[in-house]
């Protein structure tokens, strides 16, 4: 399967060791869409969509209903989204995406943990050339699914391209799934596709595809995972995207 692969199967076995670090993450996320759209999933996409990553990552039910009921707290702190563009060695360029109450002191851990670790931030934007914005859904392959039907079925919605992997599960297996990707403005409507015809995603998100991903040797693979290693254990810091093929 490559080193991509690889690389991505290393992240979620390693992820699995580290859920109290993940779940409070995630329960920022829901909290910020409760708050900005609603306490009820049927009625906010968004928080619908927190929720169902959320049970991906198997977070319980009484931590993601404990993070819905934050936003509707008195003291419930004000979570914005904000992003970072970074450069680091061998070419690689990074998107740091963060959920904070304090913008002060989430950018200086980041510019604390580039120094420390070979990288540095550029000015925001700088990046937007070397990145596109997309929609990403991940399903589970089915042995009865008819890749090219659903395919042809999703084109209405704005899918662009079907990508077929295999990702790691807590047993060892490789699982068969299907990346599922389109412009970050059809996220709506190829969400609504997958719920009218029953499909419920692993993954639902918007992420930063590089345009031009760049090659690493294992060596300059291991000193890259050092940074992206430390961004992600910082609290503030939801998602860190590469380039790195």
């Amino acid at each position: 399967m490559g080193r991509a692969f690889e690389y991505r199967k290393a992240a979620k076995m390693k992820r699995w060791g580290t859920m109290s670090r993940v779940f409070p993450k995630l329960g920022k996320i829901i909290t910020m869409a409760a708050k900005e759209g609603g306490q009820d999933p049927d009625m906010n996409p968004k928080l619908r969509t927190a929720i169902l990553n959320a049970k991906a990552q198997n977070m319980p039910k009484d931590n993601i209903d404990a993070a819905i009921k934050r936003a509707a707290a008195k003291d419930a702190a004000d979570i914005k989204e904000i992003t970072y563009d970074v450069k680091a060695h061998h070419g690689v360029q990074m998107i740091v995406e963060c959920a904070t109450d304090n913008n002060t002191r989430t950018v200086a851990n980041v510019k604390a943990i580039l120094a420390r670790n070979g990288g540095e931030m550029l000015t925001s934007g700088s990046l937007n050339f070397m990145f596109t914005r997309k929609a990403v859904f991940v399903i589970d392959k089915t042995e009865d699914m008819d890749v090219e039907e659903l395919e042809l079925d999703l084109i209405d919605y704005g899918l662009e391209e079907i990508e077929e992997d295999v990702e790691p599960h807590e047993n060892g297996d490789d699982l068969p799934i299907l990346r599922i990707y389109g412009d970050f403005t059809s996220f709506g409507e190829l969400s609504k596709a997958f719920e009218e015809r029953g499909i419920e995603p692993k993954k639902s998100t918007l992420e930063y595809v590089a345009n031009t991903p760049v090659e690493l040797t294992d060596k300059q693979m291991e000193e890259l995972d050092t940074l992206i290693d430390k961004l992600e254990e910082d609290e503030d810091i939801q998602t860190v995207f590469t380039n790195i093929n």
